[in-house]
């Protein structure tokens, strides 16, 4: 079985293309951080190829920009060419049948005004600042009692 489910940023507005026979075709990379921390403790990101055709492709082009969050489901293709210098290179690619929008546009807009265009940061860290000194409840007054079958 060849099937790849993958979540991350785009790292370019992609562009359209199309095929001698006029098919309509984009590729665009794709930004996905690994689930582990390396041993300085930040996540690592991969960069994967993606190739995507026909309508899907020309949505994409049409409302997808540099940042945008998208899912992606397809199967890995690989392939090889022989360069100008006479060696063989090689390829590998995720071949797109399903692209999930993963934000609004305007999500996706008020995220690159509040971030750097070139940010892929992603933490783990813990959040363990809580102050209990400037605990915002504690002038709520009494006590809040939640009876055991209201969370059935």
């Amino acid at each position: 079985m060849n099937k790849v489910c993958l979540i991350g940023r785009l790292t370019a507005k992609p562009e359209l293309r199309y095929t001698n026979s006029n098919l309509p075709y984009t590729r665009f990379s794709l930004a996905v951080n690994r689930n582990f921390s390396n041993a300085q403790g930040q996540r690592e990101t991969d960069f994967i190829s993606i190739m995507v055709w026909r309508k899907q492709a020309e949505n994409i082009c049409n409302y997808l920009d540099k940042g945008s969050l998208v899912s992606v489901e397809g199967r890995i293709q690989t392939g090889s060419y022989d360069a100008q210098d006479g060696s063989k290179r090689y390829t590998t690619d995720v071949v797109a049948d399903n692209v999930q929008f993963l934000e609004s546009k305007g999500q996706s807009q008020a995220r690159s005004n509040n971030t750097s265009a070139n940010s892929f940061e992603f933490s783990d860290a813990p959040v363990n600042d809580v102050n209990i000194e400037n605990d915002p409840f504690a002038d709520f007054g009494d006590s809040v009692s939640i009876d055991d079958d209201f969370l059935d």
